[in-house]
């Protein structure tokens, strides 16, 4: 551990070395007539003898740019670009010490079609109104370089380890390919697997829904997208990926994936077989699908997930095609299919009052879900101001589990009042349906338009399930209960909404929005339980107490009015209303009918604002009126026993939640110091929080119900700073990261008043070093701190540290060869006794490529076989530490095998 962070603090001290550039090139760039400046203007060096790119930045605010760069030996040519100017270009006879510019002029263009006709180098970034373009050809990469390195190599585009994608301090949550999904539109797939030689453009701009897009609206999210355009002439041929692999301990990986482009139709297939907890789809550079590898992080579509030992198996195909004119079609398929098996051991102090009980359990299972899900996206232009949206997705599934447990809790005397063990089985099958119907229409005048949506959510769920359980009260047995159960229940929602909006311009930038929602929904929850008929042996005895059927229908409308105010720099969007909402509840428990009816008249507000200081830096604002419905089960006075230690009841005088949410955040990236950096802040504070709230007898049997809380509340802060160095083929990044949290939680337990008010802090360093793409070092190290303190509770307060220090080291020297290391050591400051506190993990992986397209690869996860997965978690009214079954060590063999064939014009 010492000798982790001395290498920290010594790459950490590397920086300053790299601090100090070579050659500062700068001036001011201003306009011909008016002698105003331009902003974000590219200015950028290539090379007379290749025209290959040496070195770009981009004009602020003022047109003022510093180009930093290196001393050049050769002839080179310094071009200016700006959207809507002619091109300045500047011959330099080689570079040897700093220029000022001085002030530098461009002419607006005259004729924008001479665009189409002039042939000139597209500059390396270009800024279009609210859109930030990549030329692709202009970032130097390896021959067979899939679109993770191409993104890695743009100013301002950070990939963590978890595959989370950052633009100027702003996370993408859409990549698309033409303008379409590939198998989802996170697009990681397309991330890890699409060759960089294909894409042309790179064009990054903030989210916008549908709706914004066609009515050309000013995008209300915080969040990036990102699309990637394929040279027109690679658009047709097909590429692909297939590994097989088996090791020790019968560990096995396979992953495939073929993809065909034909102009405007794109066919894609993929699929995935492992047992080592690899639940999506992914095809790291170094360690494959290794689950745990020191890119954890995997490629949508994922099978599922959960705890223990998972085998997953993936088959997909995506299609995307213009069948005809105005037209886009794009769909999914996927089957999926999991087996999971755990053990797991959790011990919980829950807090009472002037008391406490201790439990601990341990519990075997196994689980297997298969599904099928089908989704498709059909878009019409009906008119050039009219356009259809169609989307329809099916899920059908069926998932079995068995498990076995065991279970027993101690008063603060040490005295065991209750003991727990048996097993349960369940067969779940289940079908879901959404359609997804919209129309977007606009008129002749600017800013008016008409969106309608319709939409249907129906949902079936049929389950057969077994209870084998014997419960035991040591302080009282003669209320000891042994189950033999079967329980089968059906499970019905159907939801159909609508929502409807007009929008009218007042002014060229002020919009009135009028808007109309609605929706129904029902819901029929119908659970019979049988016991077993000794006589007959089969369950034919109905136990009332554990069976029960409900039902409820909810109808609301809301009518809300509001204006929007679309300017170059600013943002404004307010909406008000007003939700009616109807809730018929009926319950049949016992014998006895029972029907609960509510209405609700509840006010609702909206506000989404945006300020753009300039290309890079901008500030976002949301305020949010929200409430919660309470839910059937929540407000009849019925009793639902789940248990014979846990029974809850609802609470007809249970009114709505009700909430108010802030959000504020802000991003800055500076192209000429490759530095940037974003804060975030958000405050949610419950006027009427719905919340749990139980009694505890002797014997640790639990009763509970709903009740409202006001004056609770979450908050948090963060915030990261990154920049970057570089010299020569050197290349040093730091980023420094910060989470704070400060929550407060109210609540009754035993009928007593309680608070708890949790702190958190999470400070995160991240390092890294490449020398060309011979050599990439990344160390990393972040540490968690959370604390509550308890009014009225058993404990006074309790709090919890983790560490976690991480490196890893890519070496691709010598040539066909690659070696990656990931060696971590995690520590958890006061997990209870019988949790070990700390442990290393370490993985390697060492491949060979010994021809064009094939690389053979030997890994070994788990090096020091040290893995664990112990973890503490603080609540509100309990301190819960727990264990689960995790991968060990193993050794995999693999082969890799690429493939590609791209028909390229001559020309």
């Amino acid at each position: 551990m010492k000798t982790t962070f001395r290498f920290l603090f010594l790459l950490l001290c590397c920086f300053s070395s790299f601090a100090q550039t070579g050659i500062t090139l700068k001036g001011k760039i201003l306009k011909e007539k008016s002698q105003s400046p331009i902003e974000s203007a590219t200015i950028y060096l290539i090379r007379s003898k290749d025209s290959s790119v040496v070195d770009y930045t981009i004009s602020d605010k003022d047109g003022v740019f510093k180009l930093e760069t290196k001393k050049i030996a050769e002839n080179v040519i310094l071009k200016i670009a700006g959207e809507g100017y002619e091109e300045f270009s500047q011959k330099i006879e080689k570079i040897n010490a700093s220029k000022d510019f001085g002030l530098l002029y461009l002419s607006e263009k005259i004729n924008a079609l001479n665009e189409v006709v002039i042939k000139a180098m597209a500059p390396p970034v270009r800024v279009k109104k609210d859109t930030l373009e990549f030329n692709a050809a202009s970032f130097k990469l390896r021959p067979d370089a899939n679109v993770e390195a191409l993104l890695k190599q743009l100013p301002g585009v950070v990939i963590d380890a978890d595959k989370k994608i950052t633009v100027n301090g702003k996370e993408v949550n859409q990549i698309l390919v033409n303008g379409k999904s590939f198998f989802g539109e996170d697009g990681k797939v397309a991330l890890q697997n699409l060759p960089a030689e294909l894409i042309k453009k790179v064009q990054v701009s903030a989210t916008k829904t549908e709706e914004e897009k066609f009515t050309k609206q000013a995008s209300t999210s915080n969040n990036t997208s990102i699309n990637l355009t394929i040279e027109k002439d690679k658009n047709k041929g097909f590429f692909g990926k297939l590994l097989a692999g088996y090791g020790t301990n019968e560990r096995y990986e396979s992953s495939a994936l073929m993809s065909s482009f034909k102009d405007k139709r794109r066919i894609s297939f993929l699929g995935s077989s492992n047992n080592i907890n690899a639940t999506g789809f992914s095809m790291d550079e170094v360690f494959d699908n290794m689950g745990g590898g020191r890119n954890n992080g995997s490629a949508a579509p994922r099978v599922g997930g959960g705890s223990g030992i998972i085998k997953s198996n993936l088959i997909g195909l995506n299609y995307a095609d213009e069948w005809f004119e105005k037209s886009k079609s794009n769909g999914n398929y996927y089957y999926t299919n999991m087996e999971s098996e755990n053990k797991n051991t959790t011990k919980s102090l829950n807090l009472l009052p002037n008391t406490s009980n201790l439990s601990e359990s341990n519990s075997d299972s196994k689980r297997e879900t298969t599904d099928h899900n089908f989704d498709f996206n059909f878009e019409y232009e009906i008119l050039p101001q009219t356009k259809l949206m169609v989307r329809p997705k099916i899920v059908k599934g069926l998932s079995k589990s068995y498990t076995e447990y065991d279970n027993k809790t101690w008063n603060e005397a040490e005295q065991l009042i209750n003991k727990t063990d048996g097993w349960n089985s369940d067969e779940t099958d289940r079908t879901n349906f959404v359609n997804d119907i919209s129309v977007f229409k606009t008129m002749k005048r600017r800013g008016r338009y008409f969106t309608g949506n319709f939409k249907n959510d129906n949902t079936n769920s049929d389950s057969n399930s077994f209870v084998n359980q014997t419960n035991l009260f040591e302080l009282e047995p003669d209320k000891n209960v042994i189950r033999d159960q079967n329980a089968k229940k059906v499970n019905q929602r159907a939801l159909y909404s609508g929502n409807f909006q007009y929008s009218e311009p007042i002014t060229d930038s002020l919009n009135i929005n009028i808007q109309l929602l609605s929706d129904w929904e029902k819901t029929t929850d119908d659970k019979k339980t049988f016991d077993l008929d000794n006589a007959t042996n089969t369950y034919s005895d109905l136990n009332e107490l554990y069976s029960n059927f409900t039902t409820s229908t909810k109808f609301q409308i809301a009518p809300k009015a509001g204006f929007s105010i679309n300017k170059k720099k600013f943002n404004l969007r307010v909406s008000t209303g007003t939700y009616m909402i109807t809730l018929d509840n009926h319950s049949l428990y016992t014998g006895t009918s029972t029907d609960l009816k509510k209405n609700y008249i509840i006010p609702d507000a909206t506000v989404n604002g945006s300020y753009r200081f300039s290309n890079t830096s901008s500030l976002y604002v949301t305020y949010d009126r929200r409430f919660t419905i309470p839910k059937d089960f929540q407000l009849l006075p019925v009793d639902v026993i789940y248990s014979p230690l846990y029974k809850v009841t609802g609470n007809p005088n249970l009114e709505a939640g009700k909430s108010h949410y802030f959000n504020l955040n802000y991003s800055n990236y500076d192209y000429k110091t490759l530095s940037g950096y974003y804060m975030y802040s958000s405050v949610t504070y419950n006027d009427n929080k719905i919340v749990n709230t139980s009694i505890y007898d002797t014997n640790g049997s639990q009763v509970s119900t709903y009740i409202n809380i006001a004056g609770t509340y979450t908050s948090y802060f963060g915030g990261n700073f990154y920049k970057t160095f570089k010299k020569e083929a050197h290349s040093f990044r730091l980023d420094l990261g910060l989470f704070a949290n400060y929550n407060l939680d109210k609540g009754f337990t035993n009928i007593q008043f309680y608070e708890a008010k949790t702190v958190g802090l999470s400070p995160t360093l991240r390092l890294s070093y490449d020398y060309g793409e011979l050599l990439s070092i990344k160390p990393s190290y972040s540490f968690n701190y959370n604390s509550t303190t308890y009014d009225n509770s058993f404990l006074t307060s309790t709090a919890n540290r983790f560490h976690n220090a991480k490196i890893e080291i890519t070496n691709k020297w010598p040539k066909n060869w690659i070696l990656g290391n990931d060696f971590g050591y995690s520590y958890n400051s006061n997990i209870s006794p019988g949790f070990k506190k700390d442990f290393y993990l370490w993985n390697i992986s060492l491949s060979y490529q010994f021809t064009k397209d094939m690389t053979f690869k030997v890994k070994v996860y788990d090096v020091l076989d040290q893995n664990q997965s112990a973890s503490r978690y603080i609540t509100p009214t309990a301190v819960i530490d727990y264990e689960n079954t995790v991968l060990k060590r193993y050794a995999m063999f693999s082969l890799l095998y690429k493939f590609q064939n791209f028909e390229t014009k001559k020309k």
